[in-house]
């Protein structure tokens, strides 16, 4: 152990990862109430755990390495690229740790573009009723990105701590999402009845149906 490389402390690493997918996330899902910034709170826990883990100190490598000793076995667990426990646990060589990273930007990638086109339909509807584009497929696109960011966040570099959060992060946006709609069903009536119904709230169906654009005069905040 002691001739074998040590990857991590890179603390400005941590605080810089950190601070960017904050910002993506606080410039995307725009929150505003208590109960919305506490929920935040939550996904930005998942980072500092997931960064730490990445860059400053590698806590689920040293449970292992504890729990399993000679078992836990494969070479320079403290070098980086070994640092990627699913990769390294499937005894893949250093190229399929590299595909196994690629596919979790790749998810994270698709999640940001969700949240993305989420906003920007938002951001023009100024309070309107909006039932077309993305949100013709999910009721909470901004929200499915997080989760798919998330995800590959943990396909990326799972860690014990991360692997514990993530069904409470996922359980805290539900939450939200459902305190959400009963806003929006409050303003709108029977007509987000009928889209919600129509609509899932993260899962897109397999099958899309084409739905006609309603757009709503009252302004007020619109789901996520």
């Amino acid at each position: 152990m002691q001739d074998s490389p040590y990857d991590y402390g890179i603390w400005t690493m941590v605080a810089l990862n950190v601070l960017i997918f904050a910002v993506f996330a606080v410039g995307f899902l725009r929150p505003k109430g208590k109960y919305e910034w506490r929920t935040l709170g939550v996904f930005s826990a998942f980072l500092v755990a997931l960064f730490t883990e990445m860059y400053g100190f590698p806590l689920t490598i040293y449970v292992f390495a504890s729990l399993f000793g000679s078992k836990f076995s494969f070479a320079d667990p403290f070098s980086h690229v070994n640092g990627h426990l699913l990769g390294s646990l499937l005894g893949l060589p250093y190229w399929g740790k590299l595909i196994v990273c690629q596919i979790g930007g790749f998810v994270m990638l698709v999640g940001l573009i969700i949240m993305g086109r989420g906003w920007k339909q938002i951001h023009h509807a100024q309070g309107q009723l909006v039932t077309d584009g993305i949100y013709a497929h999910v009721r909470h696109p901004q929200y499915a990105g997080l989760f798919l960011v998330s995800t590959g966040m943990l396909i990326q570099w799972p860690t014990l701590i991360t692997l514990v959060m993530f069904p409470i992060l996922i359980f805290a946006y539900y939450r939200l999402a459902l305190r959400e709609e009963r806003k929006v069903e409050a303003e709108f009536g029977e007509l987000y009845q009928q889209y919600r119904d129509r609509t899932p709230a993260f899962l897109p169906h397999s099958v899309h149906y084409k739905r006609s654009r309603w757009i709503v005069k009252p302004s007020g905040r619109t789901g996520t």
